[in-house]
């Protein structure tokens, strides 16, 4: 697949899509947003690929829905659609649902301004880093707009329903430390810093993991933050280990260990993932 505003670069098995409107501050437009949704697809039905790297060319991650067209950009939705208000979806969820349901992890490195769905979309990723120069906001009040990106499932659960109403609420600039106290970020770097970091995180997942645990596990921490039990989590923790117990990741990952060398787990989180989970294929 061609792109007009996205680099999809793979290396090591690990995908890099950087968002590629730098005079815009990566804002997105009709054609970055099904890029991006395209992108995802792609990266998780290819086992060549083990983690997603996010990230923005030039000072900006992503300044949101790009609106040099003003309001019209809000507007010609609704005029689109007309009545049928069940059917729509807001383009920031159409990102988000896709990180979510992955079977291999994301990691957003978050390089400049993040704002509105430029910082919603990278909620659903496994591990967001920031460099000292990013700036963070949910700006949704300040338009007259809801927040997007399923952002209202997914921030509550990342840092507390208190701190996500009171960003929300407010639309006002987040600093990278603030983001770090809260966990919206698990680190800060120099700007020269982010880049090598993020691929080292995702070398260190990539090299040396067995994807379909991998894809089992991220989905199994999401899935479980809803259960009303921790016997939930129990019958799935169970479910899965039995399964596990009897695939050839698990001996390869034993062996491996054993004889103290890197793994060389072969199976394939498109073909090889048990049948029996609904995760990876609910709507």
């Amino acid at each position: 697949m061609e792109y007009k505003h996205l680099i999809y670069s793979v290396s090591e098995r690990v995908l890099t899509i950087t968002l590629n409107r730098p005079d815009k501050l990566n804002a997105v437009d009709d054609f970055l947003g099904p890029e991006i949704i395209g992108a995802l697809k792609s990266a998780d039905m290819d086992d060549e690929i083990r983690v997603v790297i996010i990230t923005g060319a030039g000072q900006a991650f992503c300044a949101g829905a790009d609106l040099s067209a003003g309001a019209s950009v809000f507007q010609k939705d609704a005029v689109r659609y007309g009545e049928e208000m069940e059917s729509f979806r807001d383009g920031a969820g159409q990102m988000s649902i896709p990180i979510y349901k992955m079977r291999k992890p994301v990691i957003a490195a978050i390089n400049g301004a993040a704002v509105g769905m430029g910082i919603t979309i990278t909620l659903p990723a496994d591990i967001r880093i920031c460099s000292e120069k990013a700036k963070m906001a949910f700006v949704f009040s300040r338009r007259g707009i809801m927040a997007d990106g399923c952002s209202s499932w997914f921030l509550p659960r990342i840092v507390g329903v208190s701190k996500a109403l009171e960003w929300i609420l407010s639309g006002r600039i987040i600093k990278p430390q603030e983001a770090l106290a809260a966990g919206l970020v698990s680190e800060v770097l120099a700007p020269e810093d982010l880049m090598p970091r993020a691929r080292q995180l995702a070398l260190e997942i990539a090299q040396n993991t067995s994807p379909i645990s991998v894809a089992l596990n991220r989905q199994l921490i999401w899935k479980m933050m809803g259960a009303d039990s921790p016997k939930e989590a129990n019958y799935w923790d169970s479910k899965l280990g039995y399964w596990t117990f009897k695939q050839a990741d698990m001996i390869e990952g034993v062996t491996s260990f054993l004889e103290k060398r890197p793994p060389n787990f072969k199976m394939k989180p498109s073909t090889d993932l048990p049948d029996f989970v609904p995760w990876f294929n609910d709507k």
